[in-house]
């Protein structure tokens, strides 16, 4: 007899239980999901403003038109939310009083790319996503051929510039050209050329100890090219329209035309020396005809053949 008033007692039990919780149960899903009784959080560190509070709100009216607790589909209301090109990733859960929270957080763009004639972002982890019509965020402009196996190398070198106060005013763009990288600066038309995206931290680093120990003392109009994309040397490219470069130009053009004695000298056959050709008075040879004289090893050296006219390079290498 104990055993049969201890089973109904508990059965009794889990049936008071259940109605109470099957009453709980209705009157919590029919319970209205009211504007105060929404928490919409951006997590974002770098406020961003692709989507808003607003159109959040506007998001869960429509995919739970009749307000009701009862009548919300959590799972697809995140799925909806996540689809978002401009949500890197969302979280949606209802608390015991029926408040619901919607913890979201935005992609950050790193840079812009300018590609094929089209325009979009890049966050740091790689990933597109467009433009806004209503909302352009502050980043750095990047053009040319990128291959998106380069983005997250590239939103490296780009959050590195940002963080250097020198580099973020100094850089105000970068280009792809011909598969190497130019940083394009705010000071004078030169390019700072670093070739591809290896040692980045290295290169800027060089690139700011010669901008800051020479680069400051000179004309913005006296390079075109400051290269750094060699190892251990920083080449500069003369800007062959800036006027004081001439006299620059000029001594490069004359070490040029030693240049080639060297290799004169290896020839076995060598031309007269122009001096004497001046004291014969002989008529010029022709380039095809064969002159025979007989030279001493030690004259060889001394011989000088006209190396022919070329432009000079405007490249100063600086070790």
């Amino acid at each position: 007899m104990k055993n049969k008033y201890r089973i109904l007692k508990i059965v009794v039990t889990v049936i008071i239980l259940g109605l109470l919780l099957s009453f709980s149960l209705k009157r919590f899903s029919g319970q209205k999901i009211t504007d105060d009784k929404i928490s919409v959080k951006m997590n974002e560190k770098t406020p961003v403003y692709f989507i808003d509070e607003k159109d959040i709100r506007e998001i869960v009216k429509k995919e739970n038109p009749s307000g009701k607790v009862g009548d919300l589909n959590i799972p697809t209301l995140e799925k909806k939310i996540n689809s978002l090109p401009a949500v890197d990733s969302a979280n949606v859960y209802l608390n015991l009083n029926g408040k619901l929270y919607l913890d979201i957080k935005q992609r950050v763009p790193v840079f812009r790319l300018n590609k094929e004639g089209r325009d979009f972002y890049v966050d740091e982890k790689g990933t597109e996503f467009p433009i806004s019509r209503t909302y352009s965020h502050p980043c750095m402009l990047v053009t040319g051929d990128v291959k998106p196996d380069e983005y997250e190398k590239l939103a490296e070198l780009v959050e590195k510039i940002d963080k250097d106060d020198f580099s973020k005013k100094f850089f105000i763009g970068i280009s792809k050209s011909k598969g190497d990288y130019n940083l394009l600066t705010s000071d004078g038309n030169y390019k700072v050329e670093i070739g591809d995206l290896d040692n980045i931290e290295f290169k800027v680093k060089g690139l700011k100890t010669f901008v800051e120990k020479y680069l400051v003392f000179q004309d913005p109009q006296k390079y075109s090219m400051v290269s750094v994309k060699y190892q251990n040397q920083i080449v500069t490219t003369l800007n062959p329209y800036f006027k004081e470069n001439d006299s620059i130009l000029k001594a490069g053009n004359k070490e040029l035309a030693k240049a080639p004695l060297m290799a004169a000298a290896k020839k076995p056959e060598a031309m007269p020396k122009t001096a004497e050709s001046k004291k014969t008075k002989a008529p010029s040879a022709k380039p095809k005809e064969k002159i025979k004289t007989t030279v001493k090893p030690k004259e060889t050296k001394k011989t000088e053949k006209k190396p022919a006219a070329t432009k000079p390079k405007a490249k100063v290498k600086i070790e």
